[in-house]
């Protein structure tokens, strides 16, 4: 785009210096003058009428006795007495006129009989050297096609300095990577024990839990060169070119030693060989042999340390994952809520709270954020705080940006009908109510029936404290809140609608996960089906089908067992509770939204045993 904008103006003052050019030739018309013969020239001499003639090479401005202004041409071979004696005009009569020459300059000579012949030379010259030009910039960039996309910083070159400090939580990963720093600053300590520092490193965890702000932290702590690039940089649709950038950019640390070199998203040339189309041959897997070779082949890289970054390790290929290429795998966790609290104050460093905002709090209503979550969080606070011409962010804007984040934002002008807001508000009461009359459940924050993303309304239930285990029992609850919806619209209006068919889909996946693959049902502890699942994605991925028909018939049962006990548990609950219900109905249908301690005011804190 900016190569056409370039020629574009190019071309335009090209343009614009022809103009000027055949302009300064071209004399500006005498509109006052008028055209005549030569003859009719020598007819007014001869009668006395003309005053003055101004020669300007075969031109003749003439000017006669009565003020008016003429233009005429004689030949250019004579002279103009001699035009004039052969057209019969006396030399007296000649001598009666004024007669001025004016010599013609060597620049309109240029102008008008040279330059329009050497003109388009130039431009033709122009633009072949314009041709050339681009070719060579083509040339240039076919050599460095197998160059390295790796960006290099220098302690010197970095603006914000990341250090451990401005990583909060992941304490055993920095203490692993502590390591790394102590060797690159001073390498002889450990040279001297026969000891040798790990050539890889991976950084394995969930998307935003750091790993990126991690690996610049250790380049920033050792004050050494951290060069960086993705993994999906290496790959380019010719084979072999992967593979020269990978060689290129070992050559090029090799020359910073000591020296760090991240790889972001390695999964991208890392995934296991043979699976890919045309076997050895693609282009990936050329650039992963070539990767392989340099960590740890014929000639070794001393004071090169590799660090990755992944989200996907069961991809990985093994040869990538055997000691002495990355020797070390770093977990990293999503944050508890200690450590959620540590990164909330990191990132409101440099933001104007207001005095009463509780980060602790805040924390507790963000289990699973990861430190991306919670920074973009803190963002979303302080640009909702400026919209409403604050000048500090208030615990109501953190609050808000956490459902807006969870739930998607406030549609506003998604207005429900009268019947449809009344059924919205019983909807998210059977939730909220069957939620709170159970034993394993997590306590109810927030319930509303304003709409956020495509939900008419939500119920905002949290964990009291980080959870990595969950039982049967609680599986069994959540079944039942997730049917208290639906039996609530059923209840109260011999009807149902479409607005739980989200809550049903849930269940009926969480019913078929705790009798295929937690085997939590009388089908025993046995795993029906394969599934590829990812520990960072949270996807989920069947593979295979192991079981016969017959087992297939039984787990549908079993299912089936599961969501009608759900049921009945709501059904029984909100049968025993209907005032209770209509009462939390009336008000969301008044106030839209039911905050956590007004409703445990409403419900109690009676728990029902079924």
């Amino acid at each position: 785009m900016k190569s056409l904008f370039k020629n574009i103006l190019i071309a335009f003052i090209i343009f614009l210096v022809i103009a000027s050019i055949f302009s300064l030739t071209q004399e500006i018309p005498n509109n006052k003058a008028e055209k005549i013969s030569f003859s009719q020239l020598a007819e007014q001499i001869n009668d006395g009428r003309v005053k003055r003639v101004l020669i300007k090479g075969n031109k003749l401005n003439i000017e006669l006795k009565n003020g008016r202004k003429e233009v005429a041409y004689k030949e250019v071979e004579s002279s103009f007495t001699q035009s004039l004696k052969n057209y019969g005009i006396s030399p007296e009569k000649i001598k009666e006129i004024e007669i001025d020459i004016k010599e013609e300059s060597n620049l309109n000579f240029w102008l008008g009989v040279v330059i329009p012949f050497l003109l388009p030379t130039i431009i033709i010259l122009i633009f072949f050297w314009m041709m050339l030009k681009g070719a060579r910039h083509g040339q240039t960039q076919v050599f460095s096609f197998g160059k390295t996309r790796a960006r290099l910083f220098t302690p010197e070159t970095q603006k914000e300095k990341v250090t451990f400090d401005d990583v909060a939580n992941l304490k055993e990963a920095k203490e692993e990577l502590q390591e790394i720093v102590e060797f690159l600053k001073d390498p002889k300590k450990f040279i001297k024990l026969g000891a040798k520092i790990p050539k890889g490193v991976l950084l394995i965890g969930a998307p935003g839990t750091g790993k990126t702000l991690l690996a610049r932290a250790v380049a920033n702590e050792a004050s050494v060169p951290f060069f960086a690039v993705s993994g999906s940089e290496f790959i380019e649709l010719f084979v072999g070119v992967g593979s020269s950038r990978i060689r290129d950019l070992f050559r090029t640390a090799k020359k910073h030693t000591p020296c760090l070199v991240f790889i972001d998203e390695i999964e991208s040339i890392g995934r296991q060989r043979g699976h890919g189309i045309g076997g050895g041959y693609e282009e990936r897997e050329q650039t992963l042999n070539q990767l392989l070779s340099e960590m740890d082949g014929f000639e070794p890289n001393n004071g090169i340390i590799v660090l990755a970054a992944t989200n996907q390790p069961s991809v990985l290929d093994p040869a990538l994952l055997r000691p002495g290429r990355f020797d070390r795998r770093i977990i990293l966790d999503e944050p508890d809520i200690k450590a959620r609290e540590e990164i909330l104050k990191i990132h409101t460093r440099n933001k104007k709270l207001a005095k009463n905002v509780n980060l602790k709090e805040i924390a507790e209503r963000t289990p699973g954020f990861t430190g991306a979550d919670l920074a973009n969080l803190t963002n979303e606070a302080a640009l909702l705080a400026a919209k409403r011409n604050k000048k500090q962010i208030t615990q109501d804007e953190l609050r808000e940006c956490i459902e807006k984040i969870l739930l998607g934002p406030e549609r506003k002008s998604h207005i429900l009908s009268k019947k449809e807001k009344e059924i919205a508000a019983y909807h998210e009461a059977g939730h909220a109510l069957v939620n709170a009359s159970l034993s394993h459940t997590d306590p109810v924050h927030k319930v509303s029936i304003i709409s956020r993303g495509k939900a008419a309304g939500y119920t905002l239930k949290l964990p009291e404290e980080d959870k990595h285990l969950r039982t049967k029992s609680e599986f069994i609850d959540e079944l039942a809140v997730l049917l208290g919806g639906y039996v609530a619209e059923e209840l109260v209006f011999n009807e149902l609608t479409t607005g739980a068919s989200s809550d049903l889909e849930i269940a009926s996946n969480l019913a078929r996960k705790l009798v295929t693959q937690y085997g939590m049902s009388k089908l025993g502890p046995i795993t029906y089906g394969r599934f590829y699942h990812s520990q960072f994605l949270d996807q989920e991925y069947a593979i295979e089908k192991n079981y016969s028909e017959k087992v297939a018939t039984q787990i549908d049962e079993e299912v089936k067992k599961l969501i009608d006990s759900a049921y009945n548990t709501a059904k029984k609950i909100l049968t025993r509770r209907r005032r209770t219900l209509n009462k939390l109905a009336k008000i969301l249908i008044e106030k839209e939204t039911i905050e956590r301690k007004e409703f445990m005011k409403i419900v109690g804190r009676r728990k029902i045993k079924i």
